[in-house]
């Protein structure tokens, strides 16, 4: 069985990721609230009880060993930068997905999010024993879909009409998995990302 994968804090040279807390409201919501972050999101997040309503979820979730929530946090300034997650464990089977993420304006296309997603695969993949982790995200959403390219990520294929989105349109879902026996090219290739965005 693979072995849990948090709540622990997982730390680089660029971000650190602290297991979600209920104190962490104030700080997420100023990264988070009026940013327009969530147009391909499957749920609603616009004001500070929508967060502590899904911070109270992914708690309540993490409980039940289904998911480890993280606030993303800027090493440099130490200000929440957004938040990310293991979500849809399955020890059993070894596998989790990574996702329910997102990067407040200041912090986009910077090292964060690389780091953040190499932390957690590393740790998936070399910590707790995972043999796949997936992501997914709305088809409609051109950018995330060549991010999770550039990290390495395989594209799978589309879950057609997957989730009822907030408006009531029906969502294609893409998924994009990364494998045990491919993490050490994956790593490599993030490791030199991160090098270069450090030189």
């Amino acid at each position: 069985m693979m072995a849990p994968l948090g709540p622990t804090p997982l730390a680089g040279a660029h971000v650190r990721l602290e297991p979600l807390a209920p104190a962490h409201l104030a700080p997420l919501a100023e990264a988070t609230l009026g940013h327009d972050l969530f147009a391909h999101f499957p749920y609603v997040l616009s004001t500070p009880d929508d967060l502590a309503r899904w911070i109270d979820e992914m708690l309540r979730a993490q409980d039940a060993g289904a998911a480890v929530p993280f606030v993303t946090v800027d090493g440099a300034s130490g200000r929440v930068a957004g938040s990310t997650s293991f979500l849809a464990i399955d020890r059993a089977h070894h596998r989790a997905e990574i996702g329910s993420t997102w990067v407040s304006p200041p912090w986009q296309r910077t090292a964060v999010n690389t780091e953040a997603k190499y932390l957690m695969l590393r740790h998936a993949f070399e910590t707790a024993g995972a043999n796949r982790i997936e992501f997914k995200t709305d088809a409609r959403n051109t950018r995330s879909r060549a991010a999770l390219r550039r990290i390495g990520a395989r594209e799978e294929g589309i879950f057609r009409n997957h989730m009822v989105m907030p408006d009531g349109r029906l969502r294609d879902s893409v998924y994009f998995s990364v494998i045990a026996d491919e993490w050490p090219d994956v790593k490599a290739a993030l490791e030199a990302k991160l090098a270069r965005r450090a030189a």
